[in-house]
């Protein structure tokens, strides 16, 4: 079935329309999923199904050949209390198709779905293809692109689908997320202390303030520290045992999370417990034949500061997708019209550079 890219671009905007006002939260994936499957199964495509991830193989999938996966994610967040719009009302003004999810990550979605559609007869590719519409990335689930993987065939190289402006994200951040624990001696307010949790806790936050990790990368930049939470006390008149505190770390690529967990938990001047290192830092060969395509188009590359699906990959990926990150969990979220329409001609195109031996 060979299909026209005017009408699969239409079929797509009008997919993502039928996905707007069908909640999705993260954990409440379902309706949405139907949906993907029967837009898929109508093109001709087989699809797959565990739990709320959909995914399909390309029709002349080889495993003698290595394997490239399109992923992007159907759940949204709640929307936000700023909202003056409708969220689940899908309207279109000024160009601009407007509903939670629309941005992210639902217009990179049905833009991949329409590339791997076009893609999904033809044969001789230099690589198989998979489509993963995968649940639960906004919360990083158990039932998410991670819980998937494992059942997949080898994945060699990925796109995931986030907005980008359609620029290539050749690296990103990962995260490490410690509760830390500053102790003292819990007294009653109106007896001498010298040694006060609350204050013992100004030059610990000025150590987390100045400290600095040595190496830089080139695409990420600095690995970047933050304490943003800080809980202490529960009364006047006594001073508390110890002081809670979270402290977020963006990792760059050139450190593994493990590697961040131990060097904080060795110099840092109070106790620091990771609660999860398997959200690493990801990254692709600027010279990469996949973003090799991207830049002959005319595609920028950079590295992301903001977490995604990568994260649960180990194989070389870009992060790649109309719409612009700064919408995304926004009041009033939406996406271009004309984004998609460029996305998927860009998708396509950036493909059949890399898959299509000419």
């Amino acid at each position: 079935m060979n299909i026209n890219q005017e009408i699969l671009t239409k079929r797509a905007i009008e997919l993502l329309q039928q996905l707007i006002p069908t909640p999705s939260f993260s954990g409440e994936e379902d309706k949405t999923a139907d949906a993907i499957e029967e837009w898929l199964t109508g093109f001709g495509v087989k699809t797959q199904r565990q739990f709320n991830n959909v995914y399909a193989f390309n029709k002349h999938f080889d495993e003698s050949k290595p394997t490239l996966l399109l992923n992007s994610h159907h759940d949204t967040v709640k929307p936000n209390s700023a909202y003056t719009k409708d969220p689940f009302n899908p309207h279109i003004e000024d160009g601009k198709l407007f509903g939670l999810g629309s941005n992210d990550a639902g217009g990179c979605l049905v833009s991949l779905l329409a590339t791997f559609v076009h893609f999904y007869e033809q044969e001789n590719l230099t690589h198989n293809i998979i489509m993963a519409a995968t649940a639960e990335e906004e919360d990083a689930g158990e039932k998410s692109l991670t819980a998937l993987l494992p059942i997949l065939p080898k994945i060699d190289v990925a796109v995931v689908g986030e907005p980008t402006l359609m620029d290539l994200a050749i690296a990103e951040k990962g995260l490490v997320v410690f509760d830390a624990v500053v102790e003292g001696t819990p007294s009653h307010a109106a007896h001498p202390n010298d040694d006060n949790s609350i204050y013992n806790t100004i030059k610990v936050l000025d150590w987390f303030k100045d400290y600095s990790f040595e190496k830089v990368s080139d695409a990420l930049g600095e690995v970047k520290l933050t304490v943003t939470q800080i809980k202490a006390g529960n009364q006047h008149n006594v001073v508390p045992a110890q002081v809670e505190l979270v402290v977020d770390v963006r990792v760059n690529d050139c450190y593994s999370n493990q590697e961040i967990a131990e060097i904080l938990q060795s110099e840092a001047p109070c106790k620091m417990t990771p609660r999860s290192l398997r959200l690493n830092s990801s990254a692709i060969n600027p010279e990469h034949d996949l973003v090799q395509s991207g830049i002959a188009l005319g595609r920028k590359t950079y590295g992301s500061p903001t977490l995604s699906d990568q994260a649960a990959l180990s194989c070389q990926s870009v992060k790649l997708g109309p719409g612009d990150s700064t919408r995304s969990h926004s009041a009033n979220e939406y996406i271009y019209v004309q984004e998609i329409e460029e996305g998927i001609d860009l998708y396509i195109k950036i493909l059949r550079g890399f898959l299509v031996n000419l």
